[in-house]
């Protein structure tokens, strides 16, 4: 009976699976027309993503997404519509990474370089580093509005970084981690108690390089010298009347006065539309001419597939993804160069070797690969880019990291305090030498030593080879150093300073495509179709596909399993494999 009833409840929720995946996968396009005198509005007080989620959940969500380039692309096709006579951007203190702004702002500014208006409003700008960040932003717009009463609560940047070693010696943790070299700063977490004399270098160095830039872009944008903007932008916080009289920004007033100051400019009738429904409305650019590959890697690296929590919104970049996309880009004879879009802090050393050498079989195949760094390409993220033919990065873009840790925590002292006690029995004197109940014997630690050596001097070899750099000016630039995209420039680290536009330019270049020639901009691997996304739904996996609607349909599969393992023997659900694991070793 009870088996029936699971068997009813089984069959309903795939049932419901179908129908819902049917209507999320069919859905029609709008076919509304876009009006004369319109303005597109940007909300920015919301999270940014860099490629749009696959997992299920967001997929029926609708959170499926607009990414940060399909702003930059939405931007820039608003700038050629006739129809769009202005932009407002919504902006305030919604947490943002600073090379995720210079992006925006990049596609701002050419969206009125086509002699089109657009204004920023602000509820406020509060926040130690997302206050800036937006109004950073907002400064690439011809006016900026503040809503009255509010502060502009500028003050600065300030990086703090959490110290854990004294909770650990309460509790009686010892923490069993070295890294290479000083700079490699993530274990100083669990180490020490305050900064080190090098990694408060190398913190100070990056806040300094950071808040330079957006001072400069502030300068520019508000037409003050760099040296007012610098300092008006650390003495802060001000009431909203002296934010004027500083002239950063233009007035006070409420959103539906800016709205209506909008409206006038753009002209009889005009029409607000949010920029996602403009896009949605019109043609996707970059869509006809001579094929160019774009591979996403996003998130910490782990081995096997890329994934999406929707809980906390993290992504990962799995080697199994990017390898299969790089190979499919690879036999794809349409393809004449790969755009490899890079946003993560590092992570496991064996997946970033595996992708790594797929960016080196492309180049092999006479396929350029450009890597466009976003927010972050540290360590790992800089491990899977250094092979390009082309690295460019924004100014604020945090990467270098070139290091390597790894370690544990020897937890022995905690469970005596509990009254816990473990015993193990095993062969080979290093079988459990990563387990938290033993410390590291002295051979041990030679053998984790031996381990950080190898690969340090690997990754080191490999930035001098793929950089064409001198070995020992690797070692002075690498030794775990983080670096803005700025200072990575001058070091030889990254070729370019630029957002993806740059990088779509690089590729023709590399490609021998004409400048004023369109592309065909295609994600790989491509999408596999309906067809076999319903085969998904059945429990049928297939190679790894950067399609969110075909992955929604393996996702929605994996999480409805637990309510229909009844019918496990009608093959509607398979048992995934289980996984040999080692201690990882972070590059991060």
């Amino acid at each position: 009976m009870i088996g029936r009833t699971l068997a009813i409840i089984g069959g309903f929720v795939v049932a419901l699976a179908f129908l819902l995946l049917l209507l999320t996968l069919f859905v029609e396009r709008n076919t509304e027309k876009v009006a004369k005198n319109t303005i597109v509005e940007l909300n920015l007080e919301t999270s940014l993503q860099e490629q749009a989620p696959s997992d299920a959940l967001s997929q029926l969500q609708g959170r499926g997404g607009t990414t940060l380039i399909d702003i930059v692309f939405a931007l820039e096709k608003a700038s050629l519509d006739p129809k769009v006579k202005g932009l407002i951007v919504r902006v305030g203190s919604s947490p943002m990474m600073p090379a995720h702004a210079e992006e925006i702002r990049d596609a701002i500014l050419a969206f009125r370089q086509s002699k089109k208006f657009a204004i920023a409003f602000a509820e406020d700008f509060d926040g130690e580093n997302s206050g800036l960040t937006s109004y950073y932003l907002a400064s690439a717009c011809d006016e900026i509005w503040l809503q009255p009463h509010s502060d502009f609560g500028v003050a600065g940047m300030r990086f703090e970084v959490p110290f854990l070693r004294g909770a650990f010696d309460k509790l009686g943790i010892a923490p069993r981690f070295e890294g290479r070299k000083e700079f490699k700063n993530a274990i100083n977490t669990y180490l020490e108690k305050q900064f080190t004399p090098a990694h408060k270098e190398a913190e100070q160095r990056l806040l300094d390089s950071t808040f330079s830039l957006m001072a400069r872009g502030v300068a520019a944008g508000r037409k003050l010298t760099t040296e007012a903007a610098s300092e008006a932008l650390s003495r802060g916080p001000y009431a909203g009347e002296q934010a004027v009289q500083l002239h950063l920004i233009d007035g006070l007033a409420y959103r539906d006065e800016v709205y209506e100051k909008a409206k006038r400019r753009a002209g009889k009738n005009a029409k607000l539309l949010w920029l996602g429904a403009y896009d949605g409305r019109t043609d996707d650019l970059h869509a006809d001419g001579k094929r160019v590959a774009l591979i996403y890697g996003s998130g910490d690296i782990v081995s096997g597939r890329s994934s999406f929590d929707p809980m906390n919104g993290s992504e990962s970049m799995g080697s199994e993804t990017v390898s299969t996309a790089f190979r499919k880009a690879v036999e794809d004879k349409d393809v004449k160069a790969i755009i490899f879009r890079v946003d993560s802090p590092g992570g496991s050393v064996v997946a970033s070797e595996t992708i790594w050498r797929e960016v080196l079989r492309a180049r092999q195949a006479k396929k350029p690969v450009i890597v466009s760094m976003s927010s972050l390409a540290a360590s790992g993220g800089y491990y899977v880019a250094m092979g390009a033919d082309r690295i460019i990065a924004q100014p604020a873009t945090i990467t270098g990291s070139i290091g390597v840790f790894t370690g544990k925590m020897y937890t022995r002292a905690l469970w005596d305090k509990l009254g816990v006690s473990f015993d193990a029995v095993q062969t080979g004197s290093n079988a459990g030498m990563y387990d938290g109940y033993n410390d590291f014997t002295p051979d041990q630690w030679a053998v984790v030593r031996g381990s950080l050596d190898r690969i340090y001097s690997n990754f080191t070899r490999k930035v001098a080879e793929g950089r064409k750099l001198p070995l020992a000016r690797v070692e002075e630039i690498a030794r775990g150093r983080v670096w803005s995209g700025e200072d990575a420039l001058a070091r030889g680290l990254v070729d370019e300073l630029g957002g993806f536009p740059a990088a779509m330019r690089a590729a023709k270049r590399l490609a021998h495509i004409p400048e004023k020639e369109d592309i065909e901009l295609r994600v790989y691997p491509p999408a596999k179709g309906r067809v076999e996304a319903l085969l998904s739904l059945l429990g049928l996996e297939g190679e790894p596909t950067s399609d969110p609607q075909d992955e929604a349909v393996r996702s929605l599969l994996r999480e409805a399993r637990p309510a229909v393992r009844v019918l496990r023997q009608l093959g509607v659900t398979q048992r995934r494999p289980g996984w040999l694991h080692m201690p990882p070793v972070g590059v991060e």
